[in-house]
């Protein structure tokens, strides 16, 4: 049983972070069978229920935020956001964006969530301001799907 325990805990260290700030999918995911890894996490968040989901939702930074300028992002959120111009925002982009997150999080009660692998920050923006009038339901899916492709992002990547 000790290696098995041994075996769980290196998968939940290579696999933790494929959902930001939750380790809790990888566990769950551990002992799913054989499969297709990304399937088999994106099953646990669906069936982990709102609450969880919403905790997940909750882990994730605001683009371009306060964490960003800070450098205390995680390696991946750094990485992705970089890549996507958010670390070389202008003054108004930068104000812009944390408008936007202000009102987003006040609206919805999580961070705009959006996989910016291969997107720019011009078009990031766009995409914020039209996601900014979504019903709450709304929203709420569109962040859990976002929050899945950039969990196969990652997954792809390692």
């Amino acid at each position: 049983m000790r290696k098995l325990d041994d075996i769980k805990a290196k998968f939940v260290e290579i696999y933790g972070g494929i959902y930001e700030h939750s380790p809790w999918v990888a566990e769950a995911a551990f002992g799913a069978g054989i499969g297709d890894l990304s399937v088999k996490m994106r099953q646990v968040v669906e069936d982990a229920g709102h609450d969880a989901q919403l905790k997940l939702l909750r882990a994730h930074p605001d683009l371009a935020g306060k964490l960003a300028k800070s450098g205390t992002l995680t390696a991946e959120s750094t990485s992705e956001q970089a890549g996507a111009g958010l670390d070389a925002c202008t003054e108004a982009e930068f104000a812009e964006f944390s408008q936007l997150n202000d009102s987003y999080k006040a609206k919805f009660g999580f961070p705009y969530i959006l996989a910016v692998k291969g997107r720019h920050r011009a078009e990031i923006l766009e995409n914020f301001r039209s996601r900014i009038d979504n019903s709450p339901e709304q929203e709420f899916r569109e962040a859990l799907n976002q929050v899945h492709q950039i969990a196969k992002l990652r997954l792809d990547a390692l």
